[in-house]
């Protein structure tokens, strides 16, 4: 099992948006293609208060690409992102890391 962190920052005042489009969107469409979200949290001290920091957790690599280029190519997740971004972008920088359990991990 490996899990990759994701971490969006918002445009200035535009993280309402993302957290609408992750909530009434991108989550019921992961499903669909079998993504797994392991949790997601907002800065409450520290750091950015623009963030959105999530976990995904894939059994390999090998699924997370193919899953992840299936819901790049969705037609209801293009449509989706550009209807919410109609506005201008809400996403101002998107950076992840992939992350392996340690032998002493809770989480594996």
């Amino acid at each position: 099992m490996i899990h990759e962190l994701r971490l969006y920052t918002a445009v200035t005042g535009r993280l309402p948006d993302v957290l609408a489009r992750f909530r009434d969107h991108t989550l019921r469409i992961w499903d669909r293609h079998g993504i797994r979200q392991a949790g997601f949290w907002t800065t409450l001290v520290g750091g950015d208060s623009n963030e959105l920091t999530y976990l995904l957790a894939w059994e390999s690599m090998a699924e997370r690409e193919t899953r992840w280029a299936a819901f790049q190519a969705d037609p209801e997740w293009i449509k989706v992102r550009s209807e919410t971004e109609a506005d201008g972008m809400i996403v101002a920088r998107v950076a992840n890391s992939f992350l392996t359990p340690t032998a002493f991990s809770s989480v594996r």
